[in-house]
């Protein structure tokens, strides 16, 4: 029997895998091509200067980037790393899962008879996105809740400027630096992006060549990341009784307790989980599935260990707490009221 769930387990986890590594692949292309072919200036010139509105801004990019929660975790960090600010950085980070064409495609074809689901999945998934992104703009420097390589790459805030070196203020240094070679490394590029240079305007050869080298850089430090976050829930999904969670299933607060935590644990990917969801359909509460539908792509078992590569540990654990809370007294609200 332990064999038996191994083998389970093991299979399971293969799978997980190859469903998300196309998308942390197209994720990490569309980091790289923010990096050097889209001008930070660009950017930033057409988002909200509103927190609350830059927030929405940013849930909404998902219809343009249709990425799932295996590759929104590099273009957000991409963002952040580009001056992005923080509300539209994370409203992206949490809605991009869902807020794009694909999911929507698939939420329909699944819920095609409930299109009540699809809607308020929608919507569920944008507000919670947009509050949270409005609540961490409260924190007017985000660098103390990132990781270290991050912070370091982003650029300086105004008052920090003012306090740099004319060298480093100005940019000239490594614009000058830069003219000793016709090819740069990763380690200039990071550099020369603390010091607020622009990659727009190197030669296109340069651009190819640092964009394939980016690419893998990345590749090695999200899936390595995404490998553990598998491992691990195909491990706790093989090994937790499946009819402990569906005798959660009929209550009106148990039910969405339950869903969530399946949710976490199977770290399904979002162009798919409809699917899975619609299992549960006869046996779950409708506000229970949206529990599901909404929660999961947001924070998984994948998603933290994928976020943990932007943000410090306890950063993740509050977008956790405000998303969970969130989405329970949604969903409890549909079961109490509209189901």
């Amino acid at each position: 029997m332990d064999l038996t769930r191994l083998n389970n387990a093991f299979t399971l986890f293969l799978s997980l895998l190859v469903e998300a590594m196309p998308f942390l692949l197209l994720g990490v292309m569309f980091s790289s091509i923010l990096l050097f072919f889209v001008e930070e200036r660009f950017l930033l010139r057409w988002l909200p200067k509103n927190p609350f509105l830059g927030a929405l801004a940013g849930s909404c990019v998902g219809f343009l980037f249709p990425v799932c929660e295996c590759g929104n975790v590099p273009v957000a960090r991409r963002l952040l790393m580009q001056g992005v600010p923080s509300p539209v950085a994370i409203g992206f980070l949490l809605a991009a899962p869902t807020i794009n064409p694909i999911v929507f495609w698939a939420t329909w074809i699944a819920f095609r008879d409930q299109p009540e689901v699809v809607f308020l999945r929608i919507a569920f998934s944008l507000t919670i996105a947009t509050v949270i992104g409005w609540v961490f703009s409260t924190q007017s420097n985000l660098r103390p809740f990132l990781q270290p390589n991050v912070a370091r790459a982003m650029p300086l805030l105004p008052e920090e400027r003012a306090g740099e070196p004319s060298l480093l203020r100005s940019g000239t240094y490594w614009l000058g630096a830069s003219k000793k070679s016709d090819r740069l490394t990763v380690a200039d590029l990071q550099i020369a992006s603390a010091a607020s240079l622009s990659m727009v305007n190197q030669p296109l050869t340069n651009k190819l060549y640092l964009l394939l080298e980016n690419m893998m850089q990345e590749l090695r430090e999200l899936g390595g990341v995404l490998v553990l976050g598998s491992a691990i829930a195909a491990t706790i999904q093989v090994f937790t009784p499946r009819d402990v969670v569906l005798s959660l299933g009929q209550g009106p607060v148990t039910s969405i307790l339950a869903m969530m935590l399946l949710a976490a644990i199977v770290s399904i990917c979002s162009t798919v989980d409809s699917f899975f969801a619609l299992s549960f359909a006869s046996t779950f509460t409708t506000g229970s599935l949206l529990s599901f539908l909404v929660f999961g792509p947001m924070i998984d078992l994948k998603a933290v260990g994928l976020m943990l590569s932007i943000f410090k540990p306890r950063a993740v654990f509050y977008l956790f707490m405000l998303a969970g809370q969130l989405v329970f007294l949604f969903s409890l609200f549909v079961n109490l009221y509209l189901s």
